[in-house]
Formats: C-alpha cells, sequence, structure tokens
C-alpha cells in the first residue's frame, strides 16, 4: 500500500471519529450532560478529522456560533489538502 493511500486511509477514519465526537457533544449540549471539552474538538480537527468537523458543524449545526471552530476547521482542511498533494507528489 501506498503512502498516500495510508494518509487518504487515516484522513477519512479520523474526520469520521471527529464527527461522531461533535454529534456525542451535540447530544449530550441538549440534555445538559458533561460536554466534550473543546480543545478536544479542535484538537481533532487540526490533527485530520477537519472534513468530519466541517461536515459536524453544518449538518448537525454544532459549534457553527464559534468563529474559531469554522477558522480551525478551514486551516485543517487546507493543512491536509497540501498535505495529500505533497505526499502523492514527492513520495
Amino acid at each position: 500500500m501506498e503512502l498516500y493511500q495510508i494518509y487518504a486511509i487515516y484522513l477519512i477514519a479520523i474526520s469520521f471519529i471527529t464527527f461522531i465526537i461533535y454529534f456525542i457533544d451535540k447530544l449530550k449540549a441538549k440534555i445538559n450532560a458533561w460536554r466534550i471539552p473543546e480543545k478536544v474538538l479542535l484538537t481533532l480537527s487540526i490533527i485530520g478529522g477537519a472534513f468530519g468537523g466541517m461536515l459536524a458543524m453544518y449538518t448537525i449545526r454544532h459549534k457553527t456560533k464559534r468563529w474559531y471552530f469554522t477558522v480551525i476547521n478551514v486551516l485543517g482542511i487546507i493543512l491536509h489538502i497540501v498535505g495529500a498533494v505533497a505526499v502523492s507528489i514527492y513520495l
């Protein structure tokens, strides 16, 4: 298996996990339960889950009022697209 394929699988997996974590946090918010810390959600987005984070923000309407979530997710998407291109070109 090529490195770019492993990277793509990683991004898909971490994005799925990030979406699920955002969804769980949304459910907890609705029932006033203990919440997942914002730094966990943002960290998941930066380490590869930005696609899942953005999808969760705009499909389940979670954290859309927090401007820094949009910024971090957009920067994460850009970072990982650049990373994917670099891996596919140079390795």
